[in-house]
């Protein structure tokens, strides 16, 4: 009974986040590693958000480069694999938490994201409101689907990345 019950809170976790979000497909290290290095060399003057951010593989690949790194997951299982896999490294924190009513650190130098083509436009908008919120522009790594806005800057492999800009300059809010 209890193995059921699992399995049960294991499978809505999973199955309930697709109707929310993307689902959890795992992006590989290698691929990763080429984006951080050609498309967006990630130091540690960056802050760097990841959308979705799962297991918490960016994260880690960015904050190995020195960078300070913040998740936005929303299923509890894969946030507390990713903070699991966080013990002991300060320039990581994973939030479990629903992207569409966060707000991203005033300081956030790139945004990460891996998402699908259903959700990109509405990815794209969010993205846009937190670049005006904060008063700053943005680059953003987007894995899989293409993003409608922002200026694209290039692309390698699956990988896109984007500039956007604040369309109103103001000081950032907090």
């Amino acid at each position: 009974m209890l193995l059921l019950a699992v399995v049960a809170i294991f499978v809505l976790a999973f199955g309930a986040v697709v109707f929310i979000g993307a689902p959890y497909v795992p992006t590989l290290k290698k691929d990763i590693d080429k984006a951080f290095d050609d498309l967006y060399p990630v130091d540690s003057g960056d802050v760097v958000v990841d959308i979705g951010s799962g297991d918490g593989k960016v994260l880690r690949a960015a904050a190995s480069r020195g960078a300070r790194t913040l998740g936005y997951e929303i299923n509890p299982f894969l946030a507390g694999i990713s903070m699991l896999l966080s013990i002991g490294k300060p320039r990581i924190s994973t939030r479990l938490d629903n992207i569409w009513v966060v707000q991203f650190p005033a300081d956030t130098t790139l945004v990460y994201v891996f998402t699908t083509t259903r959700d990109a436009k509405r990815i794209s908008q969010k993205i846009q409101n937190e670049v005006e919120r904060i008063g700053t522009d943005l680059h953003v790594m987007s894995y899989g689907a293409t993003l409608p806005g922002g200026t694209h800057q290039r692309t390698a492999g699956a990988h896109h990345l984007y500039l956007y800009k604040a369309l109103h300059n103001k000081k950032p809010q907090v």
